[in-house]
Formats: C-alpha cells, structure tokens, sequence
C-alpha cells in the first residue's frame, strides 16, 4: 500500500469555540473562515487544514487521514484492504467536500481507531500566516505530523498495520508508568510510511478514553517550542509532560493537553531518516533529558 504520509486528522467537539482559542491562542494554527457550520479548519501550512474539528456530542479524537499517491493508489489501497477482510466503505461527495480531497474512503483497525484514506487535496496555497507568531510546522512530503493510537490488541494490530497497510517498524519501547516492577510493561512500537519521518503512527498497548494517546506537531525553530510552552501557561493549559530530547526521533518538545482529552506533542528537530540504511532498534530509556510524565498525572 502506497502511503505517503498523515495527511490529516479529524477531532471530535462538543464546544468548537473552545477548540478555535486553544487552536489559535496557544498552538498558534489559523483558522480557515472557509469551515462548513458545525466544522472548524485549522491551517498549518498552504493546505486548506490539517486538522478538522467536527461538532460531536462526546469531546475526543475522530480520524487518522492517510494521503496516497493518487487515484490508482488509492483504488489499490482499497483492494487490499477488502482482500484482507477489512470493511471500508467509500465516502461521497459531501465527506469528499468536507475534506476537500477527490476522493476518500473509510475503515477502522482490529481495535476500532478510525481511519482515512485519500488522494488529491485541493490547495488554495494561501500563506500560513501564525496569529501566535509561530515561525512555520515542518510538514510538506513528511506529512503534518505523527499520532499515537491506542492498541490494547497489540499483536493483532501491529500485524495489521505492517502487514496490510504496508506501514515499517521504525523502532520500539517498553514503557512503565511507575518504578515498580511488578508493573506489566506496556508496548509501543513506532512506524513509518513514504516518507522521511522517523514514524507517522506509533501504537501503545494500553486503552486510551479519547481514542489518542497523543498528536505531534513539529515546529520549524527551537524558538516556536519554547514560546508555545510560554502561552500554554499563561491561558491554564495543563502541562502532561516537560520539556526534554527523545531517544529515538531526536525531538525535543514538551506535552499538553488539548481540549479532545488527548496530549498535544509540540516539538522541534525531528530525525529524517534513510529507510535504506536504518536498523530499528529498542529504547530503553524515553528520552536524553527531561520529558517528566509524572507531572501530568499530578
């Protein structure tokens, strides 16, 4: 399966006008005046969005949009993931609108976190101009960024995304959320797709309530990381985890929660890496320096 990269996401809110603050006044994306009523674009680059908000009676994560190469990619996508079984349905002319793509279909993975695929984004190329100052987000080829899904049927789910939608294993941790040994460890394995990102998905062998255990934005300068730390204090965002380096992908970013229930990784200096010349690899430390997790749970 030809996937390029995570083209977008949607989110789902009870109260879009809290998301279009946060989104603006602390992340530092624009908001597309373009939005249908009970739908909030949020602009990071020349696309139209990259992530869609959606009006929902429950607040939490909606959808991983996956881009394809084009048509042909696309039909092919759909053929194996029928030829595997999986149920996908083809999304019409308003789902494709909504999204502004050509085309785009449906399915969900052996635990139930929803995903899309599509082909052809209509781009307007209007500048992204930051209401927060925010210098720019490294996406183009790499994509807008990378998403942690929960995978409390690991096994099933790893093989499912390797196996039927072609996604390579980049590295992976074992994680505990306390010093106590007798803790279960918990899996986390990190993938990537057509692009030079170090991974797009990772899943964790945990359940996560908002359907996401967290969404990662990389910004064009150390400078953009540290400012939106400043302004997630000062408008009483919750800090999930300090600043700090992680081991595998270089970056260095702090974490946040967003109005979804799920953690925003706001991060700079993410490794781009040569598929042709890497060897996953186990951490077994999370980060160089900082990334405190416990400070989330206080």
């Amino acid at each position: 399966m030809d996937i390029r990269g995570l083209g977008y996401v949607t989110v789902l809110a009870s109260d879009l006008e809290r998301w279009r603050a946060y989104a603006s006044e602390v992340l530092g994306l624009m908001v597309d005046a373009a939005a249908p009523e009970g739908a909030l674009y949020l602009k990071m680059d020349e696309r139209h969005f990259r992530l869609l908000v959606l009006r929902d009676a429950r607040d939490g994560y909606g959808a991983s949009g996956w881009e394809v190469a084009g048509q042909a990619a696309f039909e092919q996508a759909i053929a194996e993931l029928r030829q595997a079984d999986v149920e996908v349905v083809r999304g019409g002319a308003a789902d494709c609108a909504l999204r502004k793509v050509q085309e785009v279909a449906f399915f969900h993975d052996p635990d139930g976190n929803r995903h899309e695929l599509f082909w052809g984004p209509c781009q307007d190329f209007r500048p992204f101009v930051s209401p927060a100052g925010v210098s720019g987000f490294v996406t183009g080829a790499m994509g807008m960024g990378h998403v942690v899904l929960p995978a409390p049927s690991f096994d099933r789910c790893r093989d499912f995304y390797e196996q039927v939608l072609g996604l390579g294993l980049s590295d992976l941790m074992k994680v505990r959320f306390t010093p106590d040994p007798q803790e279960p460890e918990k899996r986390i394995h990190f993938m990537h797709c057509g692009n030079a990102r170090h991974h797009s998905l990772a899943i964790f062998e945990c359940p996560i309530p908002s359907g996401c255990v967290h969404l990662m934005l990389e910004t064009a300068s150390l400078d953009d990381v540290g400012r939106a730390l400043d302004r997630m204090h000062a408008h009483g965002v919750k800090l999930s985890a300090t600043l700090g380096k992680h081991t595998n992908d270089h970056m260095v970013s702090f974490y946040m929660q967003s109005p979804g229930g799920f953690d925003i990784e706001y991060g700079h200096g993410g490794l781009e890496v040569d598929w042709e010349r890497h060897c996953p690899f186990e951490s077994t430390v999370v980060s160089h320096w900082g990334h405190d997790f416990s400070v989330g749970r206080q």
